[in-house]
Parts: C-alpha cells; structure tokens; sequence
C-alpha cells in the first residue's frame, strides 16, 4: 500500500520515513510535528510506515480501522504498509544482511518513489525489529526515537550497533512521569527531548472530536461512568495465567465498587479473549454496579475525554498516567505486587513500568487506597525527584549491569540506606547477590549453598567489568 495523503507541488530533496506500529506511538509523532519537532512541512517528503507487529497480524485490528486514524495519516504526504512490503516475513522477525542492505534501499526507494535524496528515520523500540532492520536498509540515515510510553524510562535492552548508536540523535518522548528523566540510550549520551504537553493534548483532543460520531461509543458513553478499568492482556506476556488475570480484573471492579462507583466502564486490551468481559459481567451484577465493556478499536484517552470519569484503574498500562497527566483523573493500581514477584527475567522491559506504577500510584484496595485514591500525579515532582528517579536507576542497573556500569555507585549506596520492607519487593535475593549488592547473601553462605558456582563467577565478571568501567 502506498497511499498518498497530502499533496504538494515540489518534492524535497529530505526524506523522513517515520515508524509507528500503535495509534498512541502515531499521535505521539503527530504532537512532534505539529510542536515543530521535526522542521517546517515543506522542508521534507513524509512517510508513514505502519507496522502491524501482533503475533498473526491477520487477525489483529489495524490502525487504519482505529477511531482518529484518518486526522493522524493526513499529516504526511504518504502511507506505506512495512507488513506488505516484505510479506511473507513478520517485522518482528526480519532483518536484513548488511551485505543485502545497498541492494534493498534501492528497492526501496524505488517502491516508495523517495528519490536519491537523504533519509531521516524516526522509530520506536530503534534494538528490536522492525527500527533495526530500517536502520540496516538505511545505513547513512540520521535516526531518530521516541517512544510512547513508560518503556523509555527503563534501560536500554541490548547493546546496539556502533553503526546504528552512532546515528541517533535524540530521543523524543512524552512527559508522564514529570521530573524522571529517561534511562533509555543515556549510554551513548543521547538527548532526551519532551514533545510538549499542549501539543500531544491537542491531538488526544482531534482524536476524541473524530470519536463524536462513532456510535460504538454511545451505550457506554449513556450510563456515565465513573470509573474506567484498563486491561492488558497480561497471560499473552506469560506474566499470568489467564483465569490470574480474570480475577486481576475482577479485583478491580469490586475495589472501584467499594470506593462508591455504580456505572463502571472495562477498557480490554484488542487482544484480550471474550470469556474476560463475560467473568466480569458476573462479577459486576454480585457487587450490584452497571457495567459497560468497549472493545471498540479506539484509545483509552478517547474514552477519558468522552466519558470523564473520575477514576481510572489499571495494572501499569502507560493510559493510567496519561489519564492523571493529561485529563487529571485520579488513578488507582491493582495486582502490581503480584506481577512484581512473577515478572521473568529480571531484565523484562515492562520491570521498568511497573516498578513506577507501584511506587507512584496509589493502590485500590486497602485502607491506604481508600485514604489516596483522589491523588493524581501533577505536582509531584519533587516526590519523583527525591524517591522514584534513585528507584528507577537502581532498579536499570540491576536489569542491565554491565549497559549501565556508571550507576553501579549509586546503586550501591541506594541499596544501603533504603532497602528495607517496603522496598525490598523491588529486588531479587539471587540478582543482588550474583552482582555482590547490598541485601544479596553473604559470600560465605553462598559458597554453602547448592548450585550457585554460576552465580558467584556472574558477580565476579560482573564486578570486573564495574573496575574497568571506571578507569
């Protein structure tokens, strides 16, 4: 598919081609550019590769189906389909030979008529497919990231390419967590650049007006809704099982239904099986509360904006501090302490967003719940400051020790004066102690337990690879 959208009368000699594979991550970009984030309009010829990245793409809702998508594509000059353009490959999965590479962007090019011009190229997730294999195609192109979630606080997953690390320029994001500043590509002294609240804020805006004649919204939108309860399809991850995520789900409506809420509206994950809503509509008759399920292909910001309701529950889905940032919806967490013992391996990238779901937002349920529950985010800076950005970096090194060998220091010291209790949920024994942390066992007890010779010659190389790093 190569659509055009826009016209113009001359076409520039720089091309941007600009990545996206969810609707959030597109009106991201689209807040960017109307922020001025990437140059005037007539500077540069726009693509727009969409990338439908579910396990069977077949089967999953495409963008061009989602409610806004429409005002969000006009802003460029043309869309491309990245999944038609190497069928029968996954983009997940394909990723070209450098030695392929000259020969393919001619094709390229060619396919997508962008001329011999230079290429910019703006993606998300720039370690994983399909940014890596855009940036193998396109060797010489600068290459910009944002990211549209709470990933970008987290580190880095891998090492990345000198010849990809070296073309990076900045990396874009949103500002759902004011006063943290992002972990992700700080290794290569990338700039981190906040797209301004205003702009994304306006786009979640057109987005929700395109939503104002989508009669799919209408039964929901009738019985007023005080409470939205976001789903994630969290067993498609392996975190949980999926009768666990059944009753995560059915925790949150009975919290949202002691806190007073009568009209209660369950945002599923696309993904998410049918059998979810049917356990829930059970549970909402036993607790006496109407519930409404929308498994329309829209955003949950959408459904903020029309519904306005006055809470918002969910697990860490980054919609639950969009919700709080940007609309001022008081938020509430529930099941993060559950996922926190069970999230495998310690590196998991959603550690990251958990870990600042459940230090941040309040629980449902429980007395401190009852007593937090109105708090939103805003105006918490120094909070973040102060608490969760030490958190957030010991917790990236521990997930990437030898990425990250410059925080191991601070880390250090944080593990001494605030591993305790109630932090402790935040850490594994065996990772502290294969990286010789403090609140890891002693060397000498672990020389007495069994099978821990590999855990001992990880903490060692470990350690060695921290001295070298600061010479």
């Amino acid at each position: 598919m190569n659509e055009g959208t826009r016209t113009r009368t001359q076409g520039p000699a720089l091309t941007q081609i600009f990545e996206v594979s969810t609707l959030y991550g597109a009106a991201t970009l689209a807040a960017a550019l109307d922020a001025g984030q990437f140059g005037p309009a007539a500077r540069a010829h726009r693509v727009l590769l969409v990338s439908n990245n579910a396990a069977v793409p077949e089967t999953a809702a495409k963008l061009s189906g989602m409610t806004g998508w429409q005002r969000i594509a006009a802003r460029f000059d043309a869309v491309v389909d990245w999944n038609d353009t190497i069928r029968p490959h996954h983009p997940s999965g394909w990723r070209p030979a450098e030695h392929d590479a000259p020969v393919l962007e001619r094709l390229l090019r060619d396919a997508w008529k962008l001329g011999d011009g230079p290429v910019e190229l703006v993606v998300e997730s720039v370690h994983v497919n399909p940014a890596a294999a855009l940036a193998t195609v396109f060797a010489e192109a600068n290459v910009h990231v944002y990211a549209d979630g709470l990933m970008s606080y987290g580190p880095t997953r891998e090492t990345l390419p000198a010849g990809t690390a070296c073309r990076i320029q900045r990396l874009l994001h949103l500002d759902l967590v004011p006063g943290l500043r992002p972990l992700l590509l700080s290794e290569y002294d990338v700039p981190s650049e906040l797209v301004p609240n205003e702009a994304f804020r306006a786009v979640l805006s057109e987005i929700s007006a395109e939503a104002g004649t989508d009669a799919r919204l209408d039964p929901a939108a009738e019985h007023a809704p005080t409470a939205v309860i976001l789903g994630q399809y969290l067993a498609a991850l392996g975190i949980l099982t999926p009768a666990e995520e059944e009753s995560l789900h059915e925790r949150m409506l009975r919290g949202a239904a002691a806190a007073g809420h009568r009209a209660i509206l369950f945002k599923p994950h696309p993904t998410a099986p049918v059998r979810y809503s049917r356990v829930l509509e059970k549970a909402a008759a036993d607790a006496g509360v109407h519930l409404s399920v929308l498994d329309t292909p829209m955003l949950a910001e959408t459904v903020f904006d029309r519904c306005a309701p006055e809470l918002v529950v969910g697990c860490f889905s980054t919609a639950m501090l969009t919700a709080s940032v940007y609309y001022g919806v008081p938020i509430a967490r529930v099941g993060t302490e559950l996922l926190l013992q069970r999230i495998t391996p310690y590196q998991n990238s959603n550690r990251i967003p958990l870990t600042i779901v459940d230090a941040l937002v309040p629980p449902l349920e429980g007395p401190e719940g009852r007593d937090t529950v109105g708090e939103v985010i805003a105006g918490r800076q120094e909070e973040v400051s102060e608490r969760i950005a030490p958190l957030v970096r010991t917790v990236g090194y521990c997930m990437q020790p030898t990425i990250y060998a410059r925080l191991r220091e601070d880390a250090e010291a944080w593990l001494t004066r605030r591993l305790d209790d109630d932090t402790a949920g935040y850490f594994k024994k065996r990772r502290l102690t294969a990286l010789q942390l403090p609140g890891g066992f002693s060397p000498g007890l672990v020389r007495q337990m069994p099978g821990t010779g590999a855990a001992l010659r990880v903490a060692r190389r470990v350690k060695r690879a921290a001295m070298n790093a600061k010479r």
